[in-house]
């Protein structure tokens, strides 16, 4: 801006722009209330630009996904039509674990050492949503603060959103939109609680559980399902005084381990000894990863589970469509009101209400 921007002048023309809203009665009203044009953006240019590793080009595009406003969700889809060719070329990675356990810190941790080898590293951390207000902390970007900095990270916080197991259901696309912007490894963060590890580990190649030490208690606590999840378990904070108990940890998941069934086929799980506040073991959980990439490739399964994983989405994505349509019907809403007052009133059973909301006659 010029220094000739700032003069008095300039103000004067300001207010005098103020004043004319004023002088001609029902313009500035029309303008107003006048119906919103429909989005348009260069399809062609945010093409190239996602491909040319514009961080802002692809928040951009992620937010048309995740966006509930219509025409800017046909433009993210479009957007990823066209990209979809150039996706699948990454490494995906889901992260797991108790609160406390320290998987924004490993995170960082780990992503950063990649980033230093060279590799491009998206992180998509998918925080809590209130189940009252639909609000997210989104914290993730100031807690990984160093890889947020780094030029081959991109960190994107996602809410939940309400989505079953607390995986914002537009995860999947995103994944996909990074992988076009040439992102080698996805991070995805699980919130660690009820049926977000079983979602996660439909939609990534890898899955790792962190956990503390001391094993006798957790293991006993620990789901046996949540273990047989994990293609690699982490046992985390192995530094300091907490060395020796964290290798003695270690020793007893590699016992329970031998029991479980694996996770993916021709794979023994490992569990690991890992400090990331020391950079201590983040190279062997690296090693680990790409071995298991070379041996699911050489039997074929690696291409085969990300395809099953695809036909899998396809039928969540249906249900999530009927589910939305259900529910954004008026007739339906009004059946419901007065239904849940009948079962309220203990004058039809659950049943019957389900039974008459689903005919085209409902009770009441």
């Amino acid at each position: 801006m010029s220094k000739t921007d700032n003069n008095n002048e300039s103000s004067m023309h300001v207010m005098n722009g103020i004043k004319s809203q004023h002088d001609g009665v029902g313009k500035a009203s029309i303008k107003k209330f006048s119906k919103r044009k429909p989005l348009q953006i260069n399809e062609e240019e945010y093409i190239r630009q996602i491909q040319s590793g514009s961080r802002l080009h692809l928040a951009k595009a992620i937010t048309y996904i995740e966006s509930t406003v219509n025409d800017q969700q046909q433009i993210g889809q479009q957007l990823l039509k066209n990209l979809l060719p150039y996706t699948g070329n990454s490494i995906r990675i889901g992260i797991t674990g108790v609160p406390g356990v320290g998987k924004s810190t490993f995170i960082e941790a780990f992503g950063k050492m990649l980033c230093d080898q060279g590799y491009k590293v998206a992180v998509l951390a998918i925080d809590p949503s209130s189940s009252l207000t639909g609000g997210s902390i989104l914290g993730d970007k100031t807690r990984m603060e160093e890889l947020a900095k780094h030029p081959n990270a991109f960190i994107r916080p996602s809410p939940t959103a309400g989505t079953l197991g607390g995986v914002h259901k537009k995860s999947r696309e995103t994944m996909l939109l990074c992988e076009a912007a040439g992102y080698d490894v996805i991070l995805v963060e699980t919130v660690g609680v009820g049926q977000s590890e079983t979602i996660v580990r439909g939609m990534v190649d890898f899955f790792l559980l962190l956990a503390l030490t001391g094993a006798g208690d957790e293991l006993q606590g620990m789901k046996k399902g949540i273990m047989e999840l994990a293609d690699a378990i982490i046992v985390h904070k192995a530094d300091g005084s907490n060395e020796k108990l964290a290798k003695k940890t270690v020793a007893e998941y590699k016992q329970i381990l031998h029991f479980l069934a694996p996770s993916s086929p021709y794979w023994q799980t490992p569990a690991l000894a890992v400090s990331s506040l020391y950079k201590i073991g983040l190279d062997v959980v690296w090693e680990n990863i790409l071995h298991f990439q070379q041996v699911m490739k050489e039997k074929s399964v690696w291409q085969h589970r990300r395809k099953e994983q695809t036909i899998e989405w396809f039928k969540t994505m249906i249900v999530d469509r009927l589910y939305d349509d259900f529910f954004s019907s008026t007739v339906k809403k009004q059946s419901m009101a007065t239904l849940e007052s009948l079962v309220r009133d203990e004058k039809i059973t659950v049943s019957q209400a389900v039974d008459d909301l689903f005919s085209s006659n409902p009770n009441g």
